[in-house]
């Protein structure tokens, strides 16, 4: 993809006095250099060069031969020529012409006028289309410091130097750097030009190529149609910035599979170019190149072949033999002969485009990491594992380094995109680990990766709230504030519905405040930044020894990895649109002495069919839920017990559908996993490596339970309106009670008893405990309070979902049709959350309210700050459901109390019973308060609770997630209780 360089032209409105005859007549070979000078413009503009580059030069010539050569309008007709030349790609020619502009500006109009600003701008794009990065980088500076000083920092030209910059950043693959300046060149832009001016397209082009390069085609493509818009209707359709819009445009569509709509695209780009330009221009070479592209991929290599020799031909008569451009041709061309198996075709020209991009580039370029993994396939194709696993550990470690860069200016959401372009790459990994499990080095690489990237998301968003709540001014907490409540409004503008709103207008203003709120994310990640560096994690090469050496001595590490399996070697021939894929899960052990297994738990699909399968028995209580245990078992855990050896203490980090279900309830045929090992739950390993608290946590206990629910008035029923007489139902909440099937209304929100009980009996044996019972547990108490040493939530819970809740259990009903709520793909973190008091309101207060004032979402709760609480029980149904994210865990309450700073988190799988939950919260905080581990005390009160509940439905509802210490300074000692050792596993019957 290729960014906007227009070439500023400078344009003469009549000529200077030098240039005058005799007795103030103008000298008639000067009016005729104006009117060449004119016409030339024009045909520039209009994009055609040809035509143009003779007016162009005979302009010149008048002038120099009336003006002299080091007059400043000869200066402007240079630089017009040189224009004209480098849009044809004739860039030696153009520099010379340059170079002379700016020695005559320089000399007459000294050294900061923005006319020397003009030459160095014009000076600097021709070394930049010659791949010369360092030379051209002070060039655009310079020009930009003139600027700024002459013309004021909002200035359109000012825009254009931001923009020239922020490119050169983008090409070098510094994209934290080359957005702000994109962003700032396209507001100037917008204010001074209007937004249908040419070089608005030329800004929403370059913007969208960085998102484009990114990964985040969702925000590339309406930037592109945007840009294609103003160049038809501002320049015409066969103008070669339209042929460049639709060239990009296309390239976003054949990244994502969609070959046929890139084709016409790109034919259509093609055609404009060959007319407008030269047919050995190098912009047609991008065209044959990207064309070539969507042959190859098809598998047609025939007509591929010849469009990439054809640009190749190209490129290296206009640019070199050493361009990045030339570099990509190679490197295509090496892809297609590998693909049809000529190994020994592919593989000199693979090793050229590396070096030219390492030259060009630097060792730290992507591309540069598109050369080491595509050679490595090649050489795993010739069966040079050993040579190629060093070109796989480097590119890792390169984009890992991209990532570190790129992840201190993100927001999560952008973030989380990020990691998934990124994904592809990773996943090459596991596919390598899988092909060679037998390999310790294979299998340190795929772990390492684990390691770095799982969980990435939600781990960077915690360092920056931990960065914000202890090292950062009243500023910073001020915009995080703004960034709280925009939070708010955007769930409360979820649930209430569009109301007078149109349906566009609705989702237009939801979607302001999401972009809203991610720029002011975006602005508190780069803020913190330099503070969070100081903190870096491992490096690829030292990650895997270091959470090692965290783990206890009886301990292992599980790595469960849900993957998009493609083959590194297929057989020649075969399209790579057709070269099959599929899902699959890999289990990596990790030893304390640093030692790693690894084992091929085969497809996804029976995998996350076996696991929906378990959860659905557990949650729906069912008799014959034990072969539905032993199902998963046999296939997710089972083929870990000859790796595991004798160790029962083992730290999962679950992912897929694995991280919906509870271990403990797994059945080997003979008993439960609960008797047989000791887990602790991760979303990843990494988190082992916690850093050591440097104050001591909050004593504060504080319990929320039992909200006052009062019921709906008698006469509201599903879909109906109260009985005449009644007060009227509020808009958002008669479209909310509408949700709500008819034989489970008047059983949602019910009073919860057994919470209150809970929260009485935590006060029993933590005196310390500040209790809000009823109407005292509100959103607003929640919201507002101080940082908790413990925070218990005891109340209803939801998950959008169709699933009904079961008399008794702390779940609504339903809640899975709320008007105007977005879907899960949309904002995952908006349909999880809780309900506090005043859902439903006396008969009096009831046409006035409305859900959105009491019901917290998880994206709400992201925002608290706990960063010294060292528990949070989510005692609540569903509280750990939310949507699965590959790679990044469960989207939900548990991200939201993790990214807000709590140690542990203790949620729930499905809709808990209220007297049950009441009963094993008693036993856990007991277990507690003898000293035994957050994770471990859980597994205890477990098996207690078994004894009189042998349902798993009862029992195994929860998981806590973080660490397993004993809680520090908080809690006074009571008499110890045993904890069941984790007996030998017996052999299956199976």
């Amino acid at each position: 993809m290729h960014q906007v360089f227009g070439w500023v032209m400078a344009v003469i409105l009549c000529c200077s006095a030098e240039g005058r005859a005799n007795e103030g007549q103008p000298d008639a070979r000067l009016m005729e250099a104006q009117a060449d000078f004119d016409e030339a413009t024009k045909l520039h503009d209009a994009g055609k060069y040809a035509e143009a580059l003779a007016r162009s030069e005979h302009a010149l010539t008048l002038r120099e031969a009336v003006l002299g050569k080091r007059h400043t309008d000869v200066a402007q007709s240079l630089n017009n020529l040189a224009s004209l030349y480098y849009e044809q790609g004739l860039y030696e020619q153009a520099e010379p012409l340059c170079q002379r502009a700016l020695t005559i500006w320089e000399t007459a109009l000294g050294k900061s006028h923005p006319d020397v600003a003009l030459a160095l701008t014009n000076l600097a794009r021709i070394y930049y289309r010659q791949g010369l990065y360092g030379r051209a980088e002070p060039l655009f500076q310079r020009a930009l410091i003139i600027r700024e000083a002459t013309l004021g920092e909002s200035h359109p030209v000012v825009a254009q130097s931001l923009s020239n910059l922020a490119t050169l950043y983008k090409t070098q693959g510094l994209y934290g750097h080359a957005e702000p300046l994109y962003q700032r060149a396209l507001a100037i832009q917008e204010i001074a030009l209007g937004k249908s001016h040419s070089d608005i397209a030329s800004s929403l082009n370059n913007l969208a190529n960085l998102y484009a390069g990114q990964g985040l085609y969702g925000r590339a493509e309406p930037l592109y149609k945007r840009a294609l818009a103003i160049w038809e209707a501002v320049l015409g359709k066969s103008h070669p910035a339209v042929a460049l819009a639709l060239t990009n445009l296309a390239t976003v569509y054949s990244d994502q599979g969609l070959y046929g709509r890139a084709e016409s695209l790109h034919q259509r780009g093609l055609a404009i170019r060959k007319v407008t330009l030269s047919k050995s221009h190098p912009s047609v070479a991008d065209s044959l190149n990207n064309l070539a592209n969507v042959y190859w991929k098809q598998g047609m290599y025939g007509r591929a072949e010849i469009f990439y020799r054809r640009a190749l031909a190209i490129q290296e008569a206009a640019l070199g033999k050493s361009h990045p451009d030339v570099a990509n041709s190679l490197h295509n061309l090496a892809n297609l002969y590998r693909a049809r198996g000529f190994y020994g075709r592919a593989e000199p020209l693979y090793q050229r485009a590396w070096v030219i991009r390492e030259v060009a580039l630097g060792n730290n370029h992507p591309k540069v990491v598109e050369s080491l993994n595509d050679l490595g396939q090649l050489w795993l194709a010739q069966h040079r594992l050993s040579e190629a696993l060093p070109l796989f550990t480097q590119a890792f470690s390169i984009s890992e380094q991209r990532l570190r860069h790129e992840a201190l200016d993100f927001s999560e959401t952008r973030l989380a995109s990020f990691l998934t372009h990124l994904r592809a790459d990773e996943q090459r990994l596991y596919a390598l680990l899988r092909a060679h499990p037998e390999n310790a080095r294979v299998r340190h690489l795929a772990l390492s990766a684990v390691l770095l990237h799982k969980g990435r998301s939600v781990a960077e968003t915690a360092s920056i709230s931990r960065t914000l709540y202890r090292s950062l001014g009243p500023e910073d907490r001020d915009t995080f504030e703004r960034l709280r409540s925009l939070r708010t409004q955007r769930a409360a503008l979820s649930f209430s519905g569009p109301g007078v709103l149109t349906p566009e207008s609705y989702q237009q203003r939801l979607h302001s405040l999401a972009e809203e709120g991610d720029a002011l994310e975006a602005n508190l990640a780069k803020r913190s930044a330099p503070l969070r560096s100081l903190t870096a994690l491992p490096s690829p090469a030292g990650i895997v020894d270091r959470v090692a050496s965290a783990l206890p001595k009886d301990g292992a590490l599980v790595e469960f990895i849900a993957y998009q399996d493609h083959p590194l070697v297929y057989k020649p021939g075969t399209p790579q649109a057709k070269v099959a894929s599929q899902m699959r899960y890999l289990a990596l052990v990790l030893f304390p002495d640093a030692s790693t297994r690894a084992v091929d738990l085969g497809p996804a699909p029976p995998i996350d069919r076996a696991a929906s399968r378990l959860h659905d028995a557990l949650a729906e209580s069912e008799a014959s839920f034990q072969s539905a245990s032993q199902a998963l078992y046999r296939r997710a855990f089972q083929p870990l017990l000859p790796l595991l050896g004798t160790t029962r203490r083992l730290y999962l980090s679950p992912d897929g559908q694995l991280g919906l279900v509870p271990f403990y309830a797994f059945h080997d045929g003979q008993g439960f996993l609960l008797d047989s090992f000791d887990f602790t739950h991760f979303t990843s390993g990494r988190e082992l490596l916690r850093e050591p608290q440097d104050s001591a946590p909050p004593s504060s206990v504080f319990v929320l339970a039992d909200p006052s629910f009062t019921s709906f008035p008698a006469s509201v029923s599903a879909g109906a309106l109260p009985a005449p007489g009644a007060p009227p139902l509020s808009g958002s909440l008669e479209r909310f009670v509408s949700t709500l099937p008819q034989d489970l209304l008047r059983d949602a929100w019910v009073p919860l008893p057994g919470s209150r009980l809970e929260a009485q009996g935590i006060q029993r044996l933590l005196p310390q405990a500040q209790l809000f019972l009823g109407s005292e547990a509100t959103k607003q108490r929640l919201l507002q309070l101080p940082t908790p040493g413990i925070l218990h939530l005891a109340t209803h819970g939801f998950f959008l979902d169709k699933a009904p809740s079961a008399p008794g259990s702390r779940g609504l009903a339903a809640i899975d049709a709320l008007d105007g709520a977005p879907s899960p793909q949309q904002e995952p973190l908006l349909n999880s959350g809780l309900v506090l008091a005043g859902a439903h309101p006396t008969a009096s207060e009831f046409a006035a309210s409305s859900p959105e004032a009491t019901l917290v979402t998880a994206l709400e709760l992201a925002g608290l700050n706990l960063w010294g609480t060292q528990l949070v029980v989510l005692s609540a149904c569903d509280t750990g459901r939310g949507q699965v994210l590959l790679g990044q865990g469960v989207y939900g309450l548990r991200h939201a109390f993790v990214a807000a700073g709590a140690e542990t988190v203790l949620v729930s799988l499905w809709k808990v019973n209220d007297d049950s939950t009441r009963l094993l919260m008693d036993l856990y905080y007991r277990n507690l308060l003898a000293g035994q581990g957050r994770s471990s005390a859980l597994r205890t009160a477990m098996i207690s609770l078994r004894a009189s509940h042998p349902h798993p439905h009862a029992w195994a509802p929860f998981i806590a997630l973080g660490s397993d210490e004993p809680l520090r300074a908080i809690l006074p000692s009571v008499p110890q209780m045993p904890e069941p050792k984790p007996r030998a596993p017996k052999k299956s019957q199976d």
